[in-house]
């Protein structure tokens, strides 16, 4: 479990200039988690002058979140790491139920789904999140920036220009905006006091649970391996998973206990649990890897921005790994606020675009979070919902449907912009970039010529209708309409013109 191709930075390099001993930056990211890595990426290919920093000598060694939905794929193929995903991930294997040592059945993790014209990514690919974060992070050194190991947020302070943070050691570091990427026990959220709001004590099982990357000898890597708690009590009444990891020899073993347990992560402990609860000695498990435990948590902070700072990924939510949520829900904040800030900082956009953030991103953490805390007690499975390819922004500031009458079906301001080929283009190769993509879809009408937008024409194409779509850098339909009246407008407030 190497951590290869991550470069650490000293503090006063990354496009920054050192003042008076205090590291100037646009844009301070606290955390070098999926969430904080993401957000890196995307500024750096942008050009925006970025510092992240991580408390930790390293990235995170797990494979806590190890799932990545359909959505995440679209995101990461933008950013451009999803072949290396793919190279290294692979999809849920069936599951295998075992009783006494014999197979008695299968489950899906998921409910099956078929790729399409419009949805090329269809189905949930497993990667250790360690994994995930290696890719980011090489793909970060790649466009020439890197992660500052070892600063611990001591303080964090912010004025009408900017934000200043402190640390443990090392310069202090000026930045005009800050992101806390930095976890569920978020230091700046606490120290921004914001709240978080969930279920009593923000935990929704008081059941503690074993994560723990593993190897184990006599156990098939082409399942994911199921053991129901067994009867009578004692070490062996208790749920007990273990899942192949893709591109690793490793095993991720998950084991519940009862309320109170003290969880024993050593080797010997994780030994005993595997061989009361499954048919595997003791000595099948071999090393352990990483291990920790959890008691499972549904809670969001009340706000996602305070000034020139703002949450994102667990700062911002966190969620039951039951709905395979949180990681993907955490990429999909950066995603959604690296464009904007971009745009604000060098494009030209009005500030008031950064609001934006919390308006779209705070309701659909909230969806994710119900839909996962459902997944976790059993109420729904996985599905179209947790795929994440159906959740848009209808009804934000910055979805403009000029188009009256439409069906509720239909592709509108706010929704996913549909992939497929038509007139020799591909619309995902299209939109790939930093840009906003103007698109015009069977019609010939003019239109107008924007600095930040890219101008394609396609034939008709069913996923689209007809019409003329301005689609956003992160994938979404901003504007809609027949023809270009109002366009124009639009672009100029949100720096596109």
């Amino acid at each position: 479990m190497e951590l290869n191709n991550v470069k650490e930075i000293p503090v006063n390099a990354t496009n920054t200039a050192n003042t008076a001993n205090t590291v100037d930056t646009d844009v301070l990211v606290i955390g070098a988690g999926p969430t904080g890595l993401a957000l890196a990426v995307d500024l750096a290919r942008r050009g925006v002058p970025a510092l992240v920093v991580e408390r930790a000598e390293g990235l995170f060694p797990g494979s806590r979140g190890k799932g990545l939905q359909p959505r995440t794929l679209e995101v990461f193929d933008d950013l451009g790491v999803v072949d290396a995903v793919r190279a290294a991930a692979g999809p849920y294997p069936v599951g295998v139920i075992w009783q006494d040592g014999e197979r008695k059945g299968e489950h899906r993790m998921s409910d099956e789904t078929r790729a399409s014209e419009a949805e090329p990514y269809h189905e949930p690919w497993m990667l250790p999140q360690w994994r995930t974060q290696e890719i980011l992070g090489a793909r970060l050194t790649e466009l020439g920036a890197g992660v500052a190991f070892g600063r611990e947020l001591v303080g964090i302070a912010q004025d009408a220009d900017g934000v200043t943070a402190s640390f443990a050691s090392g310069a202090p570091v000026r930045a005009r905006y800050a992101v806390a990427a930095d976890g569920g026990r978020s230091t700046v959220r606490r120290a921004l006091g914001i709240g978080m709001t969930g279920e009593p004590g923000m935990t929704m099982d008081p059941n503690p649970t074993l994560v723990a990357d593993v190897r184990i000898t006599g156990l098939d890597r082409g399942n994911i391996h199921f053991f129901p708690p067994a009867e009578g009590g004692g070490e062996g009444d208790g749920f007990l998973a273990i899942f192949p990891l893709a591109g690793t020899e490793d095993f991720q073993v998950m084991a519940q206990f009862a309320e109170g347990t003290q969880v024993d992560l050593s080797l010997d402990g994780i030994r005993k649990t595997v061989g009361a609860r499954s048919h595997l000695s003791p000595e099948d498990v071999t090393e352990v890897r990483w291990a920790s435990d959890f008691r499972p948590r549904a809670a969001m902070a009340d706000r996602f921005r305070q000034g020139r700072v703002f949450l994102a990924g667990d700062a911002a939510h966190v969620h039951s790994p039951a709905g395979g949520q949180g990681l993907n829900t955490s990429v999909q904040d950066a995603y959604n606020l690296g464009w904007k800030l971009d745009a604000v900082l060098r494009g030209g956009a009005a500030p008031s675009l950064l609001d934006s953030y919390e308006e779209e991103r705070l309701p659909n953490a909230a969806d994710m979070l119900g839909l996962s805390t459902r997944v976790h007690r059993g109420q729904v499975r996985r599905g179209a919902a947790t795929r994440q390819l159906g959740l848009g922004y209808r009804g934000s500031s910055l979805a403009v449907e000029t188009r009256a009458g439409l069906p509720e079906d239909a592709l509108q301001a706010g929704d996913r912009a549909p992939d497929g080929v038509r007139g020799g283009v591909r619309l995902f190769d299209a939109f790939r970039g930093p840009h906003w993509t103007l698109l015009a879809v069977g019609t010939a009408t003019g239109l107008p010529t924007l600095s930040g937008a890219r101008t394609v024409r396609i034939p008709p194409y069913e996923a689209y209708g007809t019409g003329i779509f301005l689609v956003r850098p992160d994938g979404y339909v901003g504007w809609a309409g027949g023809t270009a009246e109002g366009l124009g407008a639009y672009a100029a407030r949100w720096g596109v013109a």
